[in-house]
């Protein structure tokens, strides 16, 4: 049995060999012809698995190790019979160690202390109930907007609803706007329905919001209106950017990078951890479908922290201070920042394959619970806090 598998899948090879005759190649570049005689396809979402890519092949198994499916046509898997998986909370806690990573750095740069804040979180799946944790870590005052979630568990959508004697703890997009400070976005991509997200944040969006407000996406690029972005930042109704999701990916706009504080080449789910349980979650939905047990494990190929140990003064220091300190020995956003903004050239063909090459050779990255925090002369509430995002 062939199986073809993405590149940047961490593992695959060693996963999928335990199952059939596996073969890694360019998520991007898999055409119809590599997959034509292939039964199960694990990738991410560089790659456009469609009628085009699939019809007339062996496939009946499409594992993709993202939390997003935007790059996949179910529609036509339903009607050809393909059954299929995603990865949903694979590498949630990495996207949150970026927003954290973000709000820290804009902090620093622009003199904002973050505590007191109040940060607006829309969709509030696996990824933002986690940044919700870590942003009441750093003492922010945290609003949450999620409508499927509110239905689902309140019965009805709208803030302050109280239903079976509970009070919903959501609240409406426009209090959102009208009270934050910062606003992040972590919803799928969906083009239809109640729940639309394609251009959630237009004009409408931005004029609604605070003036100066600080946005960040990390989910999907078309979330956003680029020209409505821009215009916003022209006339300073938002005040700082952070992207690491663009419209039109990898032929992302240059003058937009030119306009954000923070730009990133979409690697914001990309730590090492994240990428490996992507895989680890398709190759058990791939066992599951061939009706094998699972028997691979990954547990002893994964190499030991890069940073085991970080040992920090904390006297006479801000707690924002030291833990930008920490964070940034974990994980440098703004080099991430860097390499993007070099590889930004003027040729939108250079610029997008340049695009695709950061993400694949992006560099190994860490998750903080992989890394023991040891504190001098620190206060109880600093150390809650690194509690709160998770080191150990």
């Amino acid at each position: 049995m062939k199986i073809i598998c993405a590149t940047n899948m961490p593992f695959a090879l060693e996963a999928f060999s335990t199952l059939g005759e596996a073969r890694i190649l360019e998520g991007r570049d898999i055409s119809a012809a590599d997959v034509r005689d292939a039964v199960i396809l694990a990738l991410r979402s560089t790659t456009q698995v469609n009628r085009a890519l699939l019809e007339g092949s062996q496939v009946r198994f499409v594992g993709t190790a993202t939390i997003g499916t935007d790059h996949l046509d179910l529609a036509y898997f339903q009607e050809a019979g393909i059954q299929w998986c995603f990865a949903p909370g694979c590498n949630a806690n990495s996207v949150s160690e970026y927003i954290t990573a973000a709000l820290l750095t804009l902090g620093e740069r622009h003199g904002i202390a973050l505590e007191g804040k109040t940060i607006g979180i829309i969709g509030v799946g696996n990824v933002g109930s986690r940044v919700v944790t870590k942003a009441r870590a750093l003492g922010m005052r945290v609003l949450m907007n999620d409508p499927p979630r509110e239905r689902a568990e309140y019965g009805v959508q709208g803030s302050g609803f109280r239903g079976e004697n509970l009070e919903s703890e959501f609240v409406s997009l426009d209090r959102i706007l009208a009270e934050s400070d910062i606003i992040t976005v972590h919803v799928p991509l969906t083009k239809d329905g109640p729940d639309k997200t394609f251009h959630l944040a237009d004009a409408d969006f931005f004029r609604r919001a605070r003036k100066g407000l600080i946005f960040l996406n990390a989910a999907r690029g078309a979330v956003v209106d680029t020209p409505a972005l821009l215009k916003a930042l022209d006339v300073g109704q938002v005040g700082h950017v952070v992207l690491d999701t663009w419209e039109g990916e990898p032929k992302y706009r240059a003058d937009l990078l030119a306009r954000v504080d923070v730009g990133t080449p979409h690697i914001a789910g990309h730590s090492f951890e994240g990428k490996v349980m992507g895989t680890v979650m398709v190759y058990r939905e791939a066992c599951r479908f061939l009706g094998v047990p699972a028997t691979w494990s990954h547990e002893s190929l994964m190499p030991p922290a890069l940073v085991p140990r970080v040992e920090v003064d904390a006297a006479g220091r801000t707690d924002e201070a030291v833990l930008r300190e920490v964070v940034r020995k974990l994980y440098d956003i703004e080099a991430d920042d860097r390499r993007l903004r070099d590889s930004a050239v003027t040729d939108d063909v250079l610029r997008a394959k340049a695009f695709d090459r950061l993400r694949k050779d992006y560099p190994e990255r860490r998750e903080f619970p992989y890394t023991t925090v040891r504190l001098k002369q620190a206060s109880s509430g600093l150390r809650a806090k690194f509690d709160g995002l998770g080191f150990l």
